[in-house]
C-alpha cells in the first residue's frame, strides 16, 4: 500500500525562486528512498515541503498524499498531530536542533506528553527505553546536549522522531559532519530501525554511495527537479542522466585505483532557482549536450524496469549515436567535484 504519494509538487519561494519543479514521488510501507543533489538542488526544500515546515510566504502546489490525505489540505490541528505520529524528520545538524538548556530525556518525553496523553514518569521512562533502542544507555537522559558527541546527538535526534512511532521517517543529511566510523554506526541503526519496526524512509544526501547502500530506490534531483530515479544499486551503478553519472563517479570506488587517484567531477555549479536556463537545466553543464538540450527540457523516460531518466539520450537511439556537442568538456576532464 501506498504510504507517501507526491504529485506535481512546485515549490516556489518569495522572489520567484522555483526550489521545486512538478516532482513525483511514492513511498509505500517499509520502502526506504534517497534523494540525492547537490546544494542547491532542493532536496531540503522538497523535505521541509512535505510536512509543510516552509517559511510564511513561500507557494507550495500539487499534492502530498500521506496515507491518502494531502497534508497541503490539512487543517492545523491536524496537521500538527501528523508531523509526529503520522511522520516526523531528523533535521540536518543535531546542535542546532537540540535545546541547549533541557536535558535530551525531556526533550524526547515533550512529544510524547503533547500527543501521546502520557502521564510524566511514562514518558520519561519511554524516553529511555528510545536511547537504548538508539544504542545509548537510558541514563544518558540526564545529559544536556553540549555532553555528548556528534553521533550521540544524532542518535537522540533519531530517538526523538520515533517518540510517537510515525510510519515515516525524513531523514535531512544524518550524517553530515561525522566521521566515517560514527557515520558507518549511524547508518547501520538507521537501516536496522526501519527493519525491526517497518518504517518508510527518505534519506536525503549529497552521497550516492549512502544512499545506495542505505535505500531501496533512489532519487536525483537537479534545479528542484528529478531528472532520474529508479533502483537504487542500478542508479548508483549505471546512471543514465549525464547528472546523475557525475554525481556518481564523483567519489572514488573501493578497489578502482582509476577513481581513487582521478575523481570525475563537473564544473560551475547548480544554476540559480530565480534565473533558471531554457531548456534542460543541466545544459550549460553537461558534457554531452546535444543542440536540442538548450531550447527543450526532456521529461522522465524509461529506462529500464522501473527506472526513468529526463534525458534525451534515454530511449533514443538516434540521440545515443550522436556525438556530443556540449561546452562543458568531458566528465574526465572536469576539474570539480560536486
Amino acid at each position: 500500500m501506498t504510504l507517501l504519494e507526491v504529485r506535481n509538487l512546485k515549490v516556489t519561494y518569495p522572489g520567484g525562486a522555483a526550489a521545486v519543479r512538478e516532482v513525483d514521488l511514492r513511498l509505500k510501507a517499509g520502502q526506504t528512498l534517497g534523494i540525492a543533489g547537490e546544494s542547491g538542488c532542493g532536496k531540503s526544500t522538497l523535505a521541509l515541503a512535505l510536512l509543510r515546515l516552509l517559511p510564511a510566504g513561500t507557494d507550495v502546489r500539487g499534492e502530498i498524499l500521506l496515507d491518502g490525505e494531502d497534508v497541503l489540505g490539512m487543517r492545523w490541528g491536524r496537521l500538527r498531530a501528523v508531523r509526529w505520529a503520522g511522520a516526523s524528520i531528523v533535521f540536518q545538524g543535531a546542535m542546532h536542533s537540540l535545546n541547549p538548556v533541557h536535558r535530551v530525556g525531556d526533550q524526547i518525553a515533550e512529544p510524547i506528553l503533547l500527543h501521546g496523553g502520557a502521564s510524566t514518569d511514562a514518558a520519561r521512562t519511554r524516553a529511555g527505553e528510545l536511547l537504548e533502542q538508539v544504542g545509548l544507555p537510558a541514563a544518558r537522559a540526564s545529559a544536556y546536549p553540549h555532553e555528548l558527541s556528534g553521533g550521540q546527538r544524532q542518535r537522540v535526534m533519531i530517538a526523538m522522531a520515533l517518540a510517537c512511532a510515525p510510519r515515516l521517517i525524513i531523514a535531512d543529511e544524518p550524517t553530515t559532519a561525522l566521521d566515517v566510523m560514527v557515520q558507518a554506526q549511524i547508518l547501520r541503526l538507521i537501516r536496522r530501525l526501519v527493519t525491526e519496526q517497518d518504517l518508510a524512509l527518505i534519506m536525503i544526501s549529497h552521497d550516492l554511495a549512502v544512499l545506495a547502500d542505505t535505500c531501496d530506490r533512489l532519487a536525483v534531483m537537479y534545479a528542484g527537479r528529478v531528472v532520474e530515479q529508479g533502483p537504487a544499486r542500478e542508479v548508483y551503478e549505471d546512471a543514465r542522466h549525464p547528472y546523475a553519472r557525475a554525481l556518481s563517479e564523483a567519489f572514488p570506488r573501493i578497489g578502482d585505483p582509476a577513481s581513487r587517484f582521478a575523481p570525475r567531477g563537473l564544473p560551475g555549479d547548480p544554476p540559480d532557482p530565480a534565473a533558471l536556463p531554457p531548456g534542460c537545466t543541466f545544459h550549460p553543464r553537461c558534457p554531452v549536450a546535444l543542440p536540442v538540450c538548450a531550447t527543450q527540457d526532456q521529461p522522465l523516460r524509461e529506462a529500464g524496469p522501473g527506472h526513468r531518466a529526463a534525458c534525451v539520450r534515454v530511449g533514443t537511439p538516434a540521440a545515443e549515436a550522436a556525438e556530443p556537442t556540449g561546452s562543458a568538456g568531458t566528465a574526465e576532464n572536469a576539474g570539480s567535484t560536486p
